[in-house]
């Protein structure tokens, strides 16, 4: 016999604009099982589950799409320049001729002689990353597989000092010096060269297999550059030396430090699409836990009226 479902607010079962509420949601779910015979219902527990994983999945998106939308608008909030006069006199009318926090888009440009990759012809760059690693496997006579291992990892990291100059400027006397970007954060290298070199199954490699229950698979070469001429922004702060030399710098109060290999409005873009993603993760996870949900009740509704009559 089908008892009386216990009352629950459309504001709670439906409050998934807050992560907190998913648990209102879970608990109307949680109702519906408890106080209703599932022998003489005919609604599968699966569509229940669908329901409040559904809505709980909504309000987990909806509230990264708010930390998103709270990102996006801090970021809207900072400053956008470009290492030109405009830049220059903004810092000669701030105090101590420094701003705090913002936001510097340009061409990278070597101050001096810039780095040449070491395996592609004719590519230069600022910063130059290049990691050498071997894979190896094991015997592993517990569970009489072989495991794999990474070792004799080389990394080395080469930079020289570059600046940021206008887009489309030629007369670079204007500039912005980047200072110490090996501390920024941002992924600004980008993957010049990547190579695995395998292993070959020689007469040395099957001995040493038999010997110590080791064998080479592969060595791994990558080079990663900041190249010469592409587009940077970076965030961080910016003071002003000698009237005329401009410095990128990490901030003094806390803030990230960052540096980004695209221009301005496309790393806005990047930031915009994610939260859209978010925002109609949320709306179609919500609409059909909501639909789930309505049948839920409408099944039960129905049965109810069927066995009143």
């Amino acid at each position: 016999m089908t008892r009386p479902i216990k009352e629950v607010k459309p504001s709670q079962a439906f409050g998934f604009g807050q992560c907190d509420q998913t648990a209102d949601v879970l608990k109307f779910v949680a109702a519906i099982l408890t106080d209703t015979d599932m022998a003489d219902s005919p609604i599968n527990p699966l569509v229940l589950i669908g329901a409040g994983s559904s809505l709980a999945f909504s309000g987990l998106f909806y509230h990264l799409y708010q930390e998103k939308k709270t990102e996006l608008t801090k970021l809207k909030e900072i400053p956008v320049f470009k290492p030109d006069h405009h830049l220059v006199k903004v810092l000669r009318a701030s105090p101590h001729k420094r701003l705090q926090y913002v936001a510097v888009e340009g061409l990278v440009q070597a101050d001096g002689e810039p780095l040449a990759s070491q395996f592609v012809p004719r590519c230069f760059g600022v910063i130059q990353k290049i990691a050498v690693e071997e894979q190896w496997k094991y015997w592993n006579s517990l569970t009489n597989t072989w495991n794999s291992r990474t070792t004799n990892r080389k990394e080395s990291n080469n930079t020289v000092p570059f600046s940021l100059v206008s887009p489309g400027a030629y007369i670079t006397d204007l500039f912005v010096k980047i200072q110490n970007p090996l501390e920024a954060s941002g992924g600004f290298l980008d993957t010049v060269y990547y190579k695995v070199r395998r292993a070959e199954e020689g007469l040395t490699n099957m001995l040493l297999q038999g010997l110590s229950g080791e064998k080479p698979v592969a060595m791994k070469e990558s080079e990663e550059m900041l190249r010469v001429g592409c587009t940077l922004t970076g965030f961080g702060e910016v003071v002003l030396e000698g009237g005329q030399v401009m410095r990128l710098q990490a901030p003094r109060d806390g803030r990230k430090y960052i540096l980004v290999p695209t221009d301005h409005r496309s790393f806005m873009d990047r930031h915009e699409r994610s939260a859209s993603m978010w925002k109609m993760l949320s709306a179609v996870s919500g609409i059909t836990g909501a639909s789930l949900l309505a049948s839920v009740v409408y099944g039960l509704v129905g049965n109810r009226d069927d066995r009143s009559k």
